[in-house]
């Protein structure tokens, strides 16, 4: 999980601005929402590449009981972008593991967990084609079901597209493709550009190795301004809320029709 970066497009001063893991929506942080998510669906271990105000997320996971389950790797150049993040924890993808890769500022259904989770496939990505076009979103464009595009920008031909979450699995054998993708930035000193740039080299490198999971319909959104922490508030997590309620009510009901 990355959760290095200062969050600029935020309002406030970039020395003092609150870690976007560490927003509060409802009674929890993103980070102890996400830790729950992953704890909830069996994951054993977090690594946590921290930057900006690392010290804080230290804090905040001995609060909530995580510091056993999470570990953090400290990214000194947290201010360059994400792909010297993600570079920083090379070692984790390099592991031999399957790897759950995600981005810190989402607020998410935890069905966006669960069906990478749970997926035949130990390479996927998610989708949503329910989303709103513009220059902000990363856009995740399929041909006849396989990958032909990975980009905020895109111009190759596709038949379906739509936003991709932040969230992406990888067996063995991609994550160290993935290392040996960024390497090959970091050599020729493109720092700065966003880590996905790797992941497109990977994807559209053998683009059927990758099964897309539809989580269309599903509330999430990823937080990068004021207007986003806004419609999380008034929007997404009711919906998230709600959507958990219904399923306690339903698992109750289930329990109840087995004692009669």
């Amino acid at each position: 999980m990355l959760a290095a970066g200062v969050g600029r497009r935020l309002s406030g001063d970039a020395g003092t601005r609150t870690p976007k893991a560490l927003l509060r929506f409802g009674a929890k942080t993103l980070l102890a929402r996400h830790i729950d998510n992953l704890r909830g669906h069996g994951v054993e271990q977090l690594v946590l590449v921290v930057g900006h105000r690392a010290e804080d997320i230290g804090a905040e996971l001995h609060d909530i009981g995580a510091a056993g389950f999470a570990r953090t790797l400290l990214n000194p150049d947290y201010r360059r972008g994400s792909m010297l993040s993600l570079w920083a924890a090379r070692e984790e993808l390099e592991s031999g593991d399957d790897i759950l890769f995600m981005d810190a500022d989402v607020l998410y259904h935890p069905h966006l967990i669960r069906c990478l989770i749970e997926s035949p496939q130990a390479d996927c990505f998610t989708i949503d084609r329910g989303f709103d076009q513009g220059d902000e979103p990363v856009k995740l464009c399929l041909k006849d079901g396989a990958i032909v595009e990975f980009r905020k920008k895109v111009d190759a031909a596709h038949d379906t597209i739509g936003e991709w979450p932040g969230f992406l699995r990888l067996s063995p054998r991609s994550a160290k493709e993935l290392v040996s993708a960024m390497r090959r930035y970091v050599e020729a000193n493109r720092l700065d550009e966003p880590y996905e740039e790797a992941m497109r080299d990977v994807a559209l490198a053998d683009p059927r190795r990758f099964r897309i999971e539809d989580v269309s319909g599903y509330p999430w959104i990823e937080i990068d301004f004021p207007s986003d922490i806004l419609r999380a508030e008034r929007e997404v997590l009711p919906r998230i809320e709600a959507a958990e309620r219904a399923k306690i009510a339903a698992a109750v009901g289930r329990r109840e029709s087995q004692m009669r």
